[in-house]
């Protein structure tokens, strides 16, 4: 199991705020739904992720109240994992779980995180989608410990009546990332570690905010953020997204959208917004060139001036509540805001929040 001690994480967290240039509840309560809080002070550094021998330690038989409101009792320390959602699969390795996991969800070979950080996970057996799950599958593989999306409920309760315990997670947020990372900490006993990674998200967000203070609201671009099936498909104000480009000194074209899902627009509203920059999803199904070429945007202003990019997938999709999440925002402020947040720094940034958490270099390639 990778990096048991977590020195090399204070490390990370120091780097991330000295880039001047850019600038435990009861057993049976939630989990917390706040990162640790950074500083407010400009220029102070945020608070260091907490070493793991620092952290509380999980004293079993425990009882969480999971992001379902579920109550679930964990007899023992886990040590064979079950996971079926791609985001709790992440989060099991950033957590340094991936040798204690006995299946994943379908289409792992889709996701390159996975291949980058824990090659041998591929070679495990699936256990299905949340639409097809495979409950018998994931009987026969034992576990002490299997955790599902929110889409799987009914599916954790199916494993609790046959004596498995079973978490449900529902990370659609920031804040329901961070519930989902400390509630799957305290229940596999690596707390520090999970303290530790939204520790690193606080530092960069903390980072972002400090140099990106003093730009005038007309320097904050409006863009357009394209959904991956459907370039017509954007992500209204209370999503995910529009805490991405807030954080990265942008404006939500679509903020006043209230849809708490994907909203379907037309290429009229699109116009109607002319965005400056318009954001690809990392796993879109169409182009760069295409949106560019695409005479339905003739005369948007993002097109015009050719300011249509696409967010990286080359380890996992930033533009969705991942773990390693906040590195879209790090990444977009250095491509919108070059002077304020240079490019070579964000690398920096980002593969040090590889090298700590999942064991590669992201520059490496």
């Amino acid at each position: 199991m990778r990096l048991q001690k977590i020195t090399a994480l204070a490390l990370a967290a120091a780097l991330a705020v000295s880039l001047a240039a850019c600038g435990g509840a009861a057993d049976s309560a939630p989990a917390a739904s706040a990162a640790p809080a950074a500083s407010e002070a400009a220029g102070e550094a945020a608070p260091a992720p907490v070493e793991e021998e620092n952290a509380a330690e999980t004293a079993y038989p425990l009882t969480l109240t999971d992001q379902a409101g579920r109550e679930v009792t964990i007899e023992s320390e886990p040590e064979t994992l079950v996971s079926g959602y791609y985001i709790s699969t992440s989060l099991l390795i950033a957590l340094g779980l991936e040798d204690q996991l006995a299946g994943i969800e379908a289409k792992a070979d889709t996701r390159p995180i996975y291949a980058r950080s824990a090659p041998e996970l591929l070679e495990l057996p699936s256990v299905g989608t949340a639409k097809a799950f495979d409950l018998e599958g994931c009987l026969a593989l034992e576990p002490d410990l299997v955790v599902l999306p929110l889409k799987l409920e009914e599916s954790a309760d199916a494993l609790a009546e046959l004596g498995v315990p079973a978490l449900v997670v529902n990370p659609e947020d920031q804040a329901l990332l961070n519930e989902a990372a400390l509630l799957l900490g305290r229940a596999t006993n690596t707390s520090g570690r999970a303290e530790a990674l939204l520790a690193f998200a606080a530092a960069q967000e903390a980072r972002l905010d400090e140099a990106l203070a003093g730009l005038a609201d007309a320097d904050r671009p409006v863009v357009y953020l394209a959904g991956n099936s459907d370039f017509l498909r954007t992500a209204g104000d209370g999503m995910y997204q529009a805490d991405l480009l807030r954080m990265a000194g942008a404006k939500n074209a679509a903020a006043g959208l209230t849809d708490s899902y994907w909203a379907d627009v037309s290429y009229e509203q699109v116009l109607a917004w002319d965005p400056d920059v318009i954001l690809l999803a990392s796993d879109a199904d169409y182009t760069v060139e295409e949106v560019l070429n695409d005479p339905a945007l003739a005369g948007c202003k993002a097109v015009e001036n050719g300011r249509v990019l696409q967010m990286p997938g080359d380890a996992e999709a930033w533009d969705s509540p991942v773990p390693g999440g906040i590195l879209g925002a790090v990444w977009l402020a250095s491509a919108l805001h070059p002077e304020e947040c240079p490019e070579a720094e964000a690398m920096e940034v980002i593969d040090s929040f590889y090298e700590t958490f999942y064991d590669f270099s992201y520059s490496a390639g």
